[in-house]
């Protein structure tokens, strides 16, 4: 009787799990691109990704027009990702001839439907929402790499609407304005929050709120600080939490108002010196 050496066994069951590992990172790339360019069969855009500072794999879709076009980088909400929370958002900034970069960071999910790449691949995933700014950071560190020298705009959903103020804030030279909308100010947030960066953020900011957040104090507040301070503000009516009061079909009334505004202050970044 031949008896099986404990140490063949343990790399078989090693090599045994490294296979199926990256045979479920294959499938998973496979059906993530099937599955967008079904929904989208005229999306037109490269698929990029980046290490952070931290070393954590990013991934992202790069709209490209021109390199010496605005961007807009768009950063999602908490449990979402880039190409689902924007899918409606993208095609209306790219008509307006604008490059758009728009990602997946290390904090995200399924929401909105679609897959968060760059949690997919994380195991043990413990980000907190703090922990996701050097995505942010990344995101705008690849646009200056890359070559596109035209204005930046920064655009946040929830606790990202927190995070890209931060960034402004911190690099001033390289933003021209930031649209933030529901900017996250709760617990998870202390460490982070926008709220304390009003008073000397340099960069034009542009922060709107549904109505119906506007109940919480903590929200009233911050809002009121922005005011305070001399930034721009808007309530939506109808609107709902984060990016999603710009998509039509995910509030009860036609969105033009609001683009109409966000428009506007995007119109008046680009027209500031770089």
């Amino acid at each position: 009787m031949i008896h099986a050496i404990p140490g063949v066994i343990l790399i078989k069951t090693i090599m045994t799990r490294i296979f199926h590992h990256l045979a479920f990172l294959l499938i998973f790339q496979m059906c993530t691109l099937i599955c967008w360019a079904q929904s989208d069969p005229n999306a037109s855009f490269q698929e990029i990704s980046f290490h952070t500072q931290d070393s954590v794999l990013v991934y992202g879709d790069l709209h490209h027009l021109h390199k010496d076009r605005p961007v807009i980088l768009l950063f999602h909400q908490a449990g979402a990702n880039g190409r689902a929370e924007y899918e409606e958002v993208i095609p209306i900034l790219t008509e307006k001839e604008f490059n758009v970069l728009a990602i997946d960071q290390r904090s995200g999910g399924q929401r909105f439907g679609g897959y968060n790449r760059t949690v997919a691949l994380i195991t043990n995933n413990n980000y907190s929402y703090c922990e996701a700014y050097p995505d942010l950071v990344g995101a705008l560190d690849f646009l200056v790499e890359s070559g596109y020298t035209g204005h930046k705009i920064l655009w946040g959903s929830s606790y990202s609407a927190a995070l890209v103020v931060r960034l402004a804030h911190a690099q001033p030279d390289d933003i021209a304005g930031v649209l933030a909308f529901s900017p996250a100010s709760g617990g998870p947030m202390q460490a982070c929050k926008a709220d304390d960066l009003f008073e000397t953020l340099e960069v034009p900011l542009l922060l709107m709120r549904p109505a119906r957040e506007m109940e919480v104090e903590s929200v009233a507040n911050q809002y009121q600080l922005a005011l305070q301070h001399g930034h721009q503000t808007f309530v939506v009516e109808n609107g709902v939490h984060g990016s999603s009061m710009m998509v039509g079909s995910r509030v009860s009334d036609d969105p033009a108002q609001q683009w109409g505004i966000v428009m506007t202050f995007i119109e008046r970044c680009l027209k500031m010196p770089k």
